[in-house]
C-alpha cells in the first residue's frame, strides 16, 4: 500500500496511501446485469456460511411482518465492528450486490481486508417483503418507465430507516415495525464503529450521508466517483434542512432538526417527521454512519454549478406549481376509486402516506420560496433536481396508483368503476413515461460501477476509523 499520494480531486490536501488501493477495489467488481431476487441473495450468503465455517457466524436478527427470517452474518474477528445493511428501502437493491462482493472478499481471505483487522457484519436484505414487491423490475434495471411501473416504496412508518423511536416536542412514535426491531437488535448487538446503510438513489449523480463531519473521509468520496467516471449530485439536498459538510456530502439530519425546521417555516412539523433514522438510533453507540447514494441512470447537470437565468425563488415556485398539479391528479384518482377497493394493499397504503406527506412538502416550497435566501440564480443542478423529482413522484406514485388498481382487477374483484379509473389512470401514466423520456436525456450505468463506488466508500470510511485508532 505504499502508492504515491496525489491530488484529491478539487483539492489542495494530498490523498491518504491507500485511495489508490481502494479505487482500484471499487473498479474491480464482476459484471452484472441484474440484481439479485431474495431467495437468490439468501442462498449466497448461505453458501458463503457453508464454504466457510470457521469464517462466517450466521445468526438470526428478527422476523418480518409476514413471518420470513432476518439473518445476519459476521465474518471473522477484529478489533473493530462494522455493521453493513443491505435493502433499508426495498426499491434500492444495489447494496445487494455491495453486499455479496464483499462477503465474497472476505471468504476468499482478501489481504486487503484482513489488514483492516475488523469483523465485518452483513444483513443482506433488512425488508424482504418489500424487495419481494420490487423484484419483477431487478431483471430490467436500465429500463426507468418498466422500474416505475413495478416500483413499491413503503408508507414512511412502514420503511425500516424511518421507524425507529421519536420523542421530541409533539413528534411521538413507538410504532417500531419488527424489521427496525431487528435493526435495532443488530445495531445493539454490534456497537458499530462504522454503520453503512446501503441505499441509492435514482436519478442524477452521487452524493452521501454522514452521521457526523469527517474531513479526512470528504477527498475520498469525491475520488471514487470520479474514478469510476460518475458525477456527483451538487444539487439542493433531499430534504433542505440539511447541512452540507462538502459538496455532495450532506449530514444525515435528525428529527429534531426537521422538526424545527418545518416549524420555523410555519408548516406542520408532523407532516414531515414520524420516526427517527437507523443512523440517529446508531449513534448511541458513538458510530460513524456512512450512506453512498448512487443513481441507476446519471446526467451532465446533475454536477453543473453553472447559473441559470432562472431565480431559485422562480424554479420553486414553478416545480411547486407542477407538483400541485400532480398532487391533485393522484388524490382525485385515489379518492375516487377508494370505495369500491376491497384489497389493502401495500400499495394502496403507501399512497394514502404519501399523498399528504407531498402536499405539506409543496407547502414548505412555497415558504421557502418567499425567504431571501431565494433571491439569487439557480444553479443548472438545481434545477435539473427539481425538475427530476416531478417526473420521479408521477412515475413513482403513478405506478403505484395503477398497482393498488391492478391488485383489484387482476384479482378479479373489482367494480367496473375501478376498471374505469385503471384505464384513466394508464392513459395519464403513459403521458407522464412520455415527458419524462424526453426530459432525462440520462444514461443507465452498469450495476458493477455502482455497487463499486458503494463498496470503495464503504472501504474508505473503514480505513479511516481505523487511521484513527492508531
Amino acid at each position: 500500500m505504499n502508492h504515491a499520494q496525489q491530488e484529491l480531486p478539487g483539492s489542495t490536501a494530498k490523498s491518504p496511501p491507500w485511495l489508490e488501493v481502494v479505487l482500484e477495489k471499487g473498479a474491480s467488481l464482476p459484471a452484472t446485469d441484474i440484481f439479485p431476487g431474495v431467495d437468490e441473495l439468501i442462498e449466497r450468503f448461505e453458501s458463503f456460511a457453508a464454504r466457510r465455517p470457521d469464517l462466517v457466524h450466521r445468526s438470526r436478527i428478527g422476523t418480518s411482518r409476514l413471518g420470513e427470517s432476518i439473518p445476519m452474518y459476521s465474518f471473522g474477528t477484529g478489533t473493530m465492528n462494522h455493521l453493513i445493511v443491505a435493502g433499508v428501502h426495498p426499491n434500492e437493491p444495489i447494496g445487494a450486490i455491495t453486499a455479496l462482493h464483499l462477503a465474497q472478499s472476505l471468504i476468499e481471505d482478501d489481504p486487503f481486508l484482513a489488514v483492516l483487522d475488523a469483523q465485518w457484519h452483513i444483513v443482506p436484505c433488512i425488508d424482504p417483503d418489500g424487495a419481494r414487491l420490487n423484484e419483477h423490475w431487478f431483471g430490467r434495471p436500465d429500463d426507468r418507465c418498466f422500474y416505475s411501473r413495478h416500483f413499491y416504496r413503503p408508507a414512511r412508518d412502514e420503511q425500516v430507516e424511518w421507524s425507529f423511536p421519536t420523542d421530541y416536542k409533539q413528534a411521538y412514535f413507538d410504532n417500531v415495525i419488527p424489521e427496525s426491531q431487528a435493526l435495532m437488535r443488530a445495531i445493539d448487538q454490534v456497537k458499530p464503529d462504522l454503520y453503512v446503510a446501503l441505499h441509492n438513489g435514482e436519478m442524477g449523480g452521487v452524493y452521501y450521508y454522514l452521521s457526523r463531519p469527517v474531513e479526512e473521509l470528504h477527498g475520498a468520496l469525491h475520488a471514487i466517483p470520479a474514478h469510476l467516471g460518475l458525477p456527483l449530485d451538487t444539487g439542493e439536498p433531499e430534504s433542505p434542512h440539511l447541512e452540507e459538510y462538502a459538496p455532495a456530502i450532506f449530514g444525515m439530519g435528525t428529527v429534531a432538526e426537521a422538526y424545527d425546521f418545518y416549524e420555523a417555516l410555519g408548516v406542520d412539523p408532523l407532516s414531515a417527521v414520524s420516526g427517527s433514522s437507523s443512523s440517529e438510533y446508531a449513534s448511541r453507540h458513538g458510530t460513524l454512519s456512512l450512506v453512498a447514494e448512487l443513481p441507476y441512470w446519471i446526467h451532465p447537470d446533475s454536477d453543473d454549478q453553472t447559473p441559470t437565468d432562472e431565480t431559485y425563488r422562480a424554479l420553486l415556485l414553478r416545480t411547486a406549481k407542477e407538483s400541485k398539479v400532480l398532487h391533485r391528479i393522484l388524490q382525485d384518482l385515489l379518492q375516487s376509486a377508494e370505495p369500491f377497493l376491497t384489497l389493502k394493499t401495500p400499495f394502496l397504503t403507501a399512497l394514502q402516506d404519501f399523498l399528504p406527506r407531498f402536499e405539506a412538502s409543496i407547502e414548505a416550497d412555497l415558504r421557502r420560496a418567499e425567504l431571501q435566501a431565494a433571491v439569487r440564480p439557480a444553479t443548472v443542478a438545481e434545477r435539473f433536481g427539481r425538475e427530476d423529482v416531478v417526473h420521479c413522484f408521477r412515475l413513482r406514485y403513478g405506478g403505484m396508483l395503477m398497482r393498488a388498481l391492478k391488485a383489484e382487477t387482476e384479482a378479479g374483484l373489482a367494480h367496473p368503476k375501478v376498471h374505469k379509473l385503471l384505464a384513466l389512470a394508464l392513459s395519464t401514466y403513459v403521458t407522464w413515461e412520455t415527458m419524462a423520456t424526453r426530459a432525462d436525456n440520462a444514461q443507465a450505468v452498469a450495476i458493477q460501477t455502482l455497487a463499486g463506488a458503494q463498496y470503495a466508500a464503504t472501504l474508505a470510511g473503514a480505513l479511516v476509523l481505523q487511521e484513527r485508532e492508531q
